[in-house]
């Protein structure tokens, strides 16, 4: 009895030294977190996990060093043994987090200019839940470890371990291919979380990434679920890739009377009386020329998409109404001949109107002030080689 109160005094003794040697650290952490945001997120995080791993281990060493023989004393020093295993990779796991969080908070997403924290924010995130995973699976084979019947039949499956590999990988083929297509998502910048993409049809933001799926939040508020492997081996659209600033169109289809100069100027009002546009593209040009009617497109820049789709329609809408306000003769008709037979009369000589030397940014795409010359440069190939076939081809 007296050995086992001994046991007794000595496991509450050490578990309350173990106690208030953590809550002391917690409070010197705690008040020099007041000016560290490392050391506050310490005290928040890993509190309970250190608590939990001190306590516990205090508390096997007393039963080690104190209790004696009794009946079961393997089972209980196992037993704290797996505990103590179990709450180190938690402790591990918290201090992990905790470092991520700093290193996400030194990146902000909820500023224009966010293309960089986007993709740190994207590897922190798949970082973190390798790590998860790793701690798991890593705690669990440890503590499997620690059975001498699993010790034994260790040395039998790694003898093993080619054939069972092989069939591991046959089994969860299409699973290891989305994991390692998570990774490489991550690292790759092919996307980000918050870029905004176009994926099966849809318009959306990528609102998770994880090792396994991709999250997609559609502009309707609409979720589309896809695995991560599907961005690895399918084309899709990402409108934020290098930038968030998108181009768009805003086609009508009118008569050919339609004088296309005024609503020029028309798109040139709309645009510059609209916060939406970002005063870089403006552009009206006519597109078609077939079925008896023209066809003109508006083409127009944002910021971002959503400001984009914003723009069009109230390019679209005011456009249309321009023509039904002012020039409603040049709205879409169809033109049939009523002669029954008779000789067409001929038409009247037109006389040309005099050419328009006079170059206007406005209608033109590729060319003109602002950036049509540089984006006609992106889509042009190197000078010299143009040149030379050029030459080539006089020769």
């Amino acid at each position: 009895m007296t050995s086992v109160l001994t046991a007794l005094l000595a496991v509450v003794i050490a578990a309350g030294a173990a106690i208030v040697l953590v809550e002391a650290v917690h409070w010197v952490v705690k008040r020099l977190g007041r000016r560290s945001t490392l050391l506050n997120d310490l005290a928040g995080t890993a509190h309970k996990p250190f608590l939990t791993s001190v306590t516990i281990y205090a508390v096997q060493q007393a039963v080690r060093t104190y209790a004696g023989e009794f009946t079961g004393r393997d089972v209980v020093l196992h037993a704290l043994v797996l505990l103590v295993i179990a709450s180190v990779a938690w402790l591990v796991g918290a201090l992990l987090l905790v470092l991520e969080d700093v290193a996400l908070a030194r990146w902000r997403v909820d500023v224009p200019d966010n293309m960089k924290a986007r993709r740190v924010k994207t590897q922190v995130v798949i970082m973190r839940r390798v790590t998860i995973a790793a701690i798991v699976v890593l705690t669990i084979g440890v503590m499997l470890m620690t059975f001498p019947d699993v010790r034994a039949l260790g040395a039998s499956v790694l003898a093993s371990a080619g054939v069972i590999s092989v069939i591991a990988a046959l089994a969860a083929q299409s699973t290891l291919g989305n994991l390692i297509a998570g990774l490489q998502l991550a690292f790759s910048d092919a996307v980000r979380i918050d870029d905004v993409v176009v994926v099966e049809g849809e318009w959306g933001r990528i609102e998770e990434l994880t090792l396994t799926y991709v999250a997609v939040q559609i502009w309707d508020d609409r979720r589309l679920i896809l695995p991560t492997s599907y961005f690895t081996t399918k084309p899709f659209q990402n409108w934020t890739r290098t930038g968030s600033a998108v181009l768009g169109t805003a086609e009508i289809d009118v008569d050919w009377s339609a004088p296309v100069e005024p609503m020029r100027a028309e798109l040139r009002a709309v645009c510059e009386g609209s916060e939406l546009w970002d005063g870089r593209v403006c552009v009206l040009q006519v597109t078609e020329a077939t079925g008896g009617m023209i066809r003109l497109r508006a083409l127009v820049s944002a910021h971002d998409a959503g400001s984009l789709w914003d723009l069009r329609c109230l390019v679209r809408e005011r456009l249309v109404t321009w023509v039904f306000e002012h020039r409603r003769d040049s709205l879409p008709r169809l033109r049939a001949d009523l002669s029954q037979g008779e000789r067409a009369m001929p038409a009247p000589a037109v006389t040309a109107p005099a050419e328009d030397t006079t170059t206007r940014d406005d209608a033109r795409v590729f060319s003109g002030a602002g950036d049509g010359d540089e984006r006609a440069a992106a889509f042009s190939g190197p000078e010299e080689q143009t040149s030379a076939a050029t030459s080539g081809i006089r020769q």
